[in-house]
């Protein structure tokens, strides 16, 4: 795509933020292609023209919705690591957090990244931004949230949301500023003063850790989703659970509110999707991916589709209304880092621990990691047009049968420490020295290895 059309999608985006009527269920296409690896989350704006997706390739997607198909308007690149979730910000801007520990503010306009602030290493799981768009939180794994400011493009740090005793997994704004909510793997809902940043209360204790909180459009109660599948209402101001959902039979993974406020979603490790009508909590209709975990789903604005992601590369759309009499889904399965039957120990392995990130084709088809192609007798950090690490650029060796080996066996955090590759260690020799020999043959343009197996692509 030229960066002259790049504009001109971009400029559309922005002109489009004034609308108010979001695309039809018949306008909107099945798939949403173009990450490199599953899919984190997803959101629609509010006029229901545009869509972010976050996925485990590192990369945050700005897609335009038009005419019954997705076109990319930027693809947000500036994480060292997964991206676990974005949200718009006042039409012209997104925020997105990320394995790494950091917090990003993008530019929708020119796609650049605005600002960023780094908070250690441990990940965090998501973000949420207020009514006006002044303010984002983020939730964290060292266990705090963070509140920021969102001011003349830039973000910083207003607090530290701390006293849980777990990872914090979701966090969200109350209306009219009436608060920050966060959910908790000790299984604790709080509300901290949203000015401020300080802890007023517990609100509720499940026992089991929360997943994932949506606050209620009336500012009294909270929609939660937790590990031992439970979905339920919470009342903020008695602390108390005032309507259970139907649970799913693994933990919930998302949840979604509609534009409108009258419908909710829920999304669970078990494949299961539940849309409910929010003015009696009836269960409306019941959508089942056997293929794998729901991570995200969106609510179209005309409360006629729910958008959802998971293990594919892809985004998908279920249409809830009206309900389709035969509704296949289309999936591909079993994934390429899925499968089980080959005559290839090496081939297994590549597909269990690599194909996720890499490719073995010139191509690296927009994953996490550069293409292995030619991988052997290539100096470390060098392949042109791939954004690597400082410390993998200034490493000094070659990738060559002893090097990849020493990789697999002390793990990336030793043989490129500082680098963003995700730690994987294969400490069984057998499987190493296999794993070494499959790469050997399938790197190698002469063998034509690279043009035939992609690890069950």
């Amino acid at each position: 795509m030229s960066k002259t059309f790049r504009a001109a999608l971009a400029g559309a985006y922005i002109a489009l933020l004034g609308g108010t009527t979001g695309a039809l269920a018949e306008e909107w296409p099945t798939r949403l292609e173009g990450h490199g690896g599953p899919v984190k989350s997803v959101v629609i704006s509010a006029d229901g023209k545009s869509v972010l997706s976050a996925s485990f390739d590192y990369a945050a997607i700005l897609w335009a919705i038009a005419d019954g198909d997705a076109k990319i308007v930027h693809r947000l690149i500036g994480h060292e690591a997964a991206v676990n979730d974005a949200r718009f910000v006042n039409g012209t801007f997104a925020v997105s957090v990320s394995d790494d520990g950091s917090i990003a503010l993008w530019n929708l306009e020119s796609g650049e990244m605005a600002s960023r602030i780094d908070e250690g290493g441990d990940k965090m799981l998501s973000v949420a931004v207020n009514e006006d768009g002044s303010r984002a939180i983020a939730a964290s794994w060292d266990h705090n949230a963070y509140l920021y400011a969102v001011e003349e493009g830039r973000l910083s740090r207003i607090a530290k949301l701390g006293g849980h005793r777990g990872n914090v997994n979701s966090v969200e704004f109350l209306p009219e500023g009436k608060g920050v909510l966060t959910a908790s793997y000790d299984g604790g809902i709080r509300l901290f003063n949203a000015a401020s940043g300080e802890l007023e209360r517990e609100i509720y204790a499940h026992g089991w850790g929360i997943n994932v909180i949506k606050a209620m459009p009336n500012g009294k109660t909270v929609l939660f989703g937790a590990t031992d599948g439970a979905v339920g209402l919470v009342s903020i101001a008695a602390g108390e659970e005032v309507k259970v959902l139907p649970p799913h039979e693994r933990p919930v993974l998302s949840l979604a509110l509609s534009k409108d406020g009258t419908k909710a979603a829920s999304g669970g490790g078990d494949g299961k999707i539940r849309f409910f009508s929010t003015l009696d909590w009836a269960l409306e209709e019941e959508f089942e991916n056997p293929y794998g975990p729901v991570w995200g789903i969106a609510i179209t604005p005309d409360n006629t589709l729910v958008l959802y992601a998971g293990l594919d590369d892809h985004v998908k759309a279920w249409q809830v209304s009206p309900r389709k009499p035969f509704e296949p889904v289309d999936n591909d399965f079993p994934r390429r880092f899925q499968i089980s039957e080959t005559d290839d120990p090496g081939e297994l392995q590549f597909a269990r621990k690599c194909s996720v990130c890499h490719t073995l084709k010139p191509d690296d088809a927009n994953r996490a990691g550069p293409t292995l192609y030619r991988l052997f007798g290539r100096k470390a950090g060098s392949l042109a047009g791939y954004p690597y690490s400082k410390a993998l650029k200034e490493a000094n060796f070659i990738w060559t049968e002893k090097t990849v080996s020493d990789l697999f066996d002390h793990g990336p955090d030793v043989v490129t420490p500082g680098s963003k590759m995700p730690i994987q260690r294969l400490k069984d020799e057998t499987a190493r020295d296999a794993l070494v020999a499959f790469l050997k043959r399938a790197t190698d343009p002469a063998n034509g290895a690279a043009n035939k197996k992609e690890g069950a692509q």
